[in-house]
Formats: structure tokens, sequence, C-alpha cells
């Protein structure tokens, strides 16, 4: 079937053919917890069965899995990933508590000797949600019982590289350091619970746990206006983002280069950093996530090193670029350590130094000056890229491509007397062109004359207290 998003959802699929994608939906989630149900019902059974009852030598793997339906979304990941029995029960499990929470309530069951649950049930409790939750333990206690050589085979799902967790779609929340590892509660990742209940994925998006968003233009590679000497360094990333096993393989690098590339952008503000990255995303079919930590910092002190970490693994997994704006408000030059708050910003920056280093894939810091980020990182970056202000040449063609569209007197004459004498950057046009076009509407004009261009670069310039 393949991932949609909504637009593809409702636009592009016949209405007959979304409800049969729907109902196979349904039903292979119906079929896939009804199983699941008789796994947890044969393991209680042969669990608390007396020594000599036949039952206590049944496997819960005689409860044989249902056929998937590979056109529905959970048969999808199934199949593409090659789930077997383990895997495909501690993903059902995961998926229990919203979809047929009651199926879990035999867990509740507790020890009559001790006046408690059982340990070896695992489970944890949310909040406000009052049905058992499901940790790591759980899992193992289904699938392995007292079985302890059982049990190492199955603990093997939870480890980093492998598939579930590698590729986000079983999160393990861990409690307080020294804790048992089985005790990790065991979700699965929002994401892949809309695309298993909906048949959408939708992309992640800004959040209190998620500090990034997804920067996405209306323009085009062509549309992008950069100096000669710019769109030299920035081929070079573009050709690192096309061809690096290429380049690691054919040139017999790999033993000394790493995957990823780290590239500094700075320059004046409004020269077209941002742009560039998001561009870079679009024409490389890569989606591109802006981290602005000086909005955010001040929030996470304490929790920075966990969100980051979401971020940096859900990055490293589908392949995003991380596009750090305003990034010398972290990876700034350290402060002393005069006291805990010190300590713990500068425990943070390091954190984020060393993530940002090892991460396998592109991440893109853009500040407005070189000299304000940490010299010992600097030196890391594969290459810094500076965006100058435009020169006359550069400045007239963004007059002419952000008015492109735009009825203006004397276009070519205003344009090159403004683009010659006037040293504004892309950013800056843009609010020019609104401004102009606002005045042109209050006078009820359709056409913009060059006294709204001049009142627009005029207010522009005030900014950097300037004046025509």
């Amino acid at each position: 079937m393949g991932i949609f998003d909504r637009e593809t959802l409702l636009d592009e699929i016949p209405p007959v053919r979304y409800m049969a994608i729907e109902a196979n939906m349904e039903e292979t989630l119906k079929n896939e917890i009804d199983w699941c149900r008789q796994v947890i019902d044969l393991r209680f059974e042969q669990y608390f069965c007396s020594e000599d009852d036949e039952r206590k030598t049944l496997d819960v793997s005689l409860c044989t899995p249902p056929e998937l339906d590979a056109g529905s979304p959970y048969g999808e990941i199934v199949t593409r990933m090659q789930l077997g029995f383990d895997e495909r029960l501690v993903l059902t499990l995961a998926l229990l508590p919203h979809l047929c929470p009651q199926a879990l309530d035999s867990f509740f069951l507790n020890n009559k000797l001790l006046g408690r649950p059982y340990t070896e049930f695992g489970g944890w409790h949310g909040k406000s949600h009052s049905g058992f939750l499901p940790t790591c333990e759980t899992a193992l206690f289904l699938l392995a019982g007292n079985d302890l050589s059982r049990r190492l085979q199955v603990m093997r799902l939870f480890d980093n590289d492998q598939r579930l967790v590698s590729e986000r779609v079983l999160q393990l929340e861990y409690g307080e350091p020294g804790e048992p590892r089985n005790s990790a509660a065991l979700r699965i990742s929002s994401e892949y619970l809309e695309y298993f209940t909906t048949g959408v994925q939708n992309k992640p998006d800004y959040s209190m746990h998620f500090p990034a968003k997804r920067i996405t233009s209306r323009l085009e590679w062509e549309d992008l206006v950069l100096a000669d000497t710019t769109r030299r360094e920035i081929d070079q990333l573009i050709a690192w983002i096309g061809h690096s096993e290429e380049i690691l393989d054919g040139f017999g690098l790999r033993k000394n280069l790493k995957n990823g590339y780290r590239v500094l952008f700075y320059g004046p503000p409004g020269t077209g950093k941002t742009l560039t990255a998001t561009l870079i995303g679009k024409k490389m079919g890569m989606d591109v996530y802006r981290v602005d930590l000086s909005q955010v910092i001040s929030k996470y002190i304490g929790e920075t090193e966990k969100n980051l970490s979401n971020i940096f693994d859900q990055a490293e997994c589908h392949n995003w670029i991380l596009f750090f704006d305003e990034a010398d408000s972290l990876f700034g030059a350290r402060t002393q350590a005069n006291n805990s708050n010190d300590r713990a910003a500068n425990q943070e920056i390091s954190y984020l130094l060393q993530r940002v280093e090892d991460f396998p894939g592109i991440v893109i810091l853009a500040s407005n000056l070189k000299s304000n980020i940490d010299e010992a990182f600097s030196r890391r970056f594969q290459s810094t890229v500076y965006f100058p202000m435009p020169e006359p040449e550069e400045r007239l063609t963004l007059w002419k491509n952000i008015f492109e569209k735009t009825d203006v007197d004397n276009r070519e004459e205003n344009f090159e007397y403004f683009a010659e004498n006037y040293e504004l950057a892309g950013g800056a046009l843009t609010n020019v062109a609104r401004y102009a076009a606002i005045s042109a509407l209050i006078d009820n004009r359709k056409k913009i004359n060059k006294l709204d261009l001049r009142e627009g670069v005029s207010k522009e310039l005030q900014k950097e207290g300037k004046g025509l």
C-alpha cells in the first residue's frame, strides 16, 4: 500500500477504494488483537496450572499468528520489516492500550501470598489511564515465562540495533538510573499508531517534547539567488548528499571519514541561509527540521538532552536534515561554571556538540556571525559557507524574481534604480513587496508605483539605522 499523506488519501483515492483500505485496516488489526489475546490466555493458563498438568509444557508459539493482508498499513510494515512471531507479538502488545485496553486486565491479578501485583507481569500506571500499561517485562513474561534461556533470547528484541527499535516503531522509556532495563515502558510511536489506525503518516511537528519544526518553501531551486562563491560551497554539500557512499567507497575514504556532514551558514540576516537549507532538502527529497534553540532553551534546562535526543534519533531514522537556526544560542562559547546553572548549561552544550559530531546525517547551523560559534566546535565543520549581502546584479535578479507576477510601473527602470543604489538582502525585499502591495491596495490601485517601492525601501533601511 505504501504510506500516504492525508491529502493523497482524501483527494487521489476513490471513495470505494478508500473504504476497502479502511476495511482491510480494521480486519487486520482485529485479527492481530484476537491472536494476542489468545497468547495472553494461554500464557496465564500455562503459568498457573500445576506442575503435573499437561498444559505446563505448552508453548505460546502454538497460537499461530493470523494471515496478514499486505495491503493494510499494519500488514505492509510487518511484511516490509519481515517481523517474526516474537516481534509481532511485542508490536501488538504495544498497540493494545490504544485499541483494546481491556485485553490487558488479566495483568491486574494480585499475588495472594504477598498481597501485591506479580513482579513478573511488569507494567506501569499512567496518570489518567486506569488500565494496565505494558513494559518490556510484560513482553518477556508472555514470550518466555520462566524459561531463562528463552528470556535472554527475547531480551535482544529491545536492543537499539533491532528493527522495531532502530526504526522508531517502538519507543522504550526508561525510569530512574539503576532500575532494571526491562522495566522500560513499551510504547508504540505516535507516528506508527496513526499510520496503523488511519493509513496516514503525518510528519512530526513542534511540541513540548519535540522542539523542532519542519520547514518548507513554495520556491524552487531555480529561484535561489546566491553569490558564485556561496553556490560553489552549496554544490559541494549537494554532491556529498547525493554521492556520499560513492565518495567513501570509490575513493577508499570510509576508514577515515564519517558519514555525517556538518556545515555552518553565516552572514547577515535575510541573505538566504534558511531558504537555502530548505531548498537543499526540497532538491534532494529530504525533510528539513529547524531547531530554534534560542526560543526554547530556557524552558528545557534539565530536559534538553532528552528532547534533543528524540530529534536526533528520529532524524537518523528518517534521513532528515537538521537545521539549527541562531545556533550561537547553544553552540556559542561556553561560560565559566560559577554555579549549578552554568554547569548544567555547559553539560547540555557538550552533549549537543557530541550528538552533532556523531550524527551520520546532515546538520546545518546558521549564525549571523561566525565568531559567535564556539571555536572548539567550529573546527569540526566540514564546511563553512558565507552568505554575503547581494551585489547590485544579484539584487536586480531578486527584485525581478520577487515581483515576477506583479504589475509595477516602469518595472525595469525602477528595479535597476533600487538595485543599484540600495543594499538590501532578499528577506528585506520581501518586506518591501508586502508594504508596496498594501499601499497600492489602500489607494485602490492594482499597480505598484515607484513611491510605494521607495517608502518600502525606506522602512527597511530605517531598521538598520539608515536613510534613503
